[in-house]
């Protein structure tokens, strides 16, 4: 185990001096050249706003097709126990995923409310402090889950025929969780200027790499949950290192310089300030999906494994409302930053608008053809039927969430991160584990049942949040423009 922890802190060093080399080398080379970044607080709004999200709904379709791989190759080519421990296992990834995306939500806010002022010398310096940050952090979280492993799968309450398998899954990804926070360290910089493009060249580079070891690994190696794990892995560091290569051909449109790759500790704290409230949101209630999955494992390997197909399925379903929370955060924030917040809200508007439109969609496929979309991850009967029982329940929350994502970037955007893991945590764990494990005590249980708790929770937040639009933000503004009267601040 020292000798494993021993080469992925080498790695980390190794990962964090190619960033340092790369960035620099990219400032050094002219500031005029990177013609991807895009002012989003000109002009019309709808045409702009399409055009930013798009790139981030094409990017998180692919990173959901990332992740889907692993249990599609798996699902096709090995006995359920396997299935089962890749779908456990993601989870958990997933959950560690999340944070680091929420904490660098952070670095996306400043930057855009930075471009948003024209203040991009003072990007470098955001840039230098978030590169400190996540290469320390990722180092951390990498050694925590390489020992917490065995007991984070026990807690999950993994099938006892799935349980090596899991723990070996989680350990083996783990291994790329320096590979994920370099990602979303360069996808929250780009973002935050309006640049959608260069994240997606990244993930579409990760997903062509993992489909094609997933197929070595597990299709042509018979390595299992491991040899998608080890798949996972190498492709997520392929992705950084070619993404490297690739955005080292352009100039950035702030100085930057390695002097500024530092711990600035304003500028950290600024970041934690912003993102550790989506953080700790994002981990609290990715945890409270995590013990709804706890909940269903309790119910067999059949459960199990329907549940694991469907919440890679919703992950499909989902992808609209998640993209505008990112491309809302990132509009928002810029135009907040250029004192436009009628701007702002209007963009908000038109996200719920096109969100809702596609949602429907979305919402139709998933409620009256779920077997069908199940087969594409399991052969196994029971497992598909399963699987398309829990995704009727996600197909009510397709609609809802349309409005709920849009307000979470818009608050996001104005830096309310606060009000955001608020909501978050109340319908989490005030709503969807409650009636999650109410309805899993039933006489007869139904996996509709307990998937209803989510579209339950998504009820109780779009309340809170639009309170929160309507009464509480206008407070805090009044507060804020009456305390800087006060203090002199103009």
């Amino acid at each position: 185990m020292s000798a494993f922890l021993s080469f992925f802190i080498l790695q980390g060093r190794l990962l964090f001096c190619l960033l340092n080399k790369t960035l620099h080398y990219k400032s050094l080379k002219g500031m005029t050249e990177m013609h991807n970044a895009s002012n989003l607080t000109q002009g019309k709004i709808l045409g702009p706003l399409m055009k930013f999200t798009l790139p981030i709904m094409a990017a998180l379709i692919l990173q959901t097709l990332y992740g889907a791989v692993d249990l599609l190759v798996v699902g096709q080519f090995a006995a359920p126990a396997a299935v089962s421990a890749v779908a456990t296992g993601s989870q958990i990834l997933y959950t560690l995923t999340v944070v680091i995306t929420g904490l660098s939500m952070g670095v996306t806010i400043i930057i855009g409310q930075q471009f948003g002022q024209h203040k991009e010398n003072e990007i470098g310096n955001t840039v230098g402090a978030g590169i400190c940050l996540f290469a320390a952090f990722s180092l951390i979280l990498t050694a925590v889950m390489l020992l917490a492993a065995p007991a984070l799968v026990r807690l999950l309450q993994a099938p006892p025929e799935a349980y090596d398998f899991t723990v070996q899954y989680v350990r083996v990804c783990s291994g790329g969780i320096v590979f994920i926070a370099a990602y979303n360290t360069l996808g929250s910089i780009f973002r935050g200027m309006g640049d959608s493009h260069t994240p997606l060249m990244a993930v579409a580079i990760a997903c062509a790499a993992n489909v094609a070891l997933d197929l070595l690994f597990v299709a042509g190696l018979n390595m299992g949950a491991a040899g998608a794990a080890a798949a996972t892995v190498t492709a997520q560091a392929v992705s950084v290192f070619l993404s490297m290569l690739i955005i080292r051909k352009r100039g950035l449109i702030f100085p930057f310089s390695r002097k500024q790759i530092r711990f600035h500790k304003k500028v950290i704290f600024r970041i934690c300030k912003m993102g550790a409230p989506c953080a700790l949101q994002d981990l609290l209630v990715s945890i409270s999906f995590l013990a709804i999955t706890a909940i269903v494992n309790q119910l067999g390997v059949i459960a199990s494994a329907g549940v694991g197909v469907a919440e890679k399925l919703c992950g499909f379903i989902l992808l609209v409302p998640s993209a505008y929370t990112q491309s809302m955060s990132a509009y928002v924030a810029q135009n907040i930053g250029a004192g436009q917040p009628q701007r702002a809200r209007k963009g908000m508007y038109y996200g719920m608008a096109t969100s809702f439109c596609l949602g429907l969609v979305m919402s139709y496929f998933s409620f009256f053809h779920g077997a069908a979309l199940s087969r594409i991850f399991a052969r196994d009967t029971a497992v598909i039927l399963a699987s398309a029982e829990y995704l009727k329940g996600y197909a009510i929350d397709t609609l809802l969430v349309s409005f709920l994502f849009c307000f979470i970037g818009y608050f996001n955007g104005c830096g309310c991160t606060t009000f955001v893991m608020i909501q978050g945590l109340i319908g989490a764990f005030g709503v969807r584990i409650p009636v999650s494990w109410l309805a899993s005590q039933a006489e007869e249980v139904s996996l509709f049942h307990i998937a209803l708790a989510t579209p339950c929770s998504t009820v109780v937040q779009i309340v809170l949040c639009f309170w929160f639009f309507k009464w509480g933000y206008p407070r805090l503004q009044k507060k804020a423009v009456f305390s800087s009267k006060n203090t002199g601040v103009s």
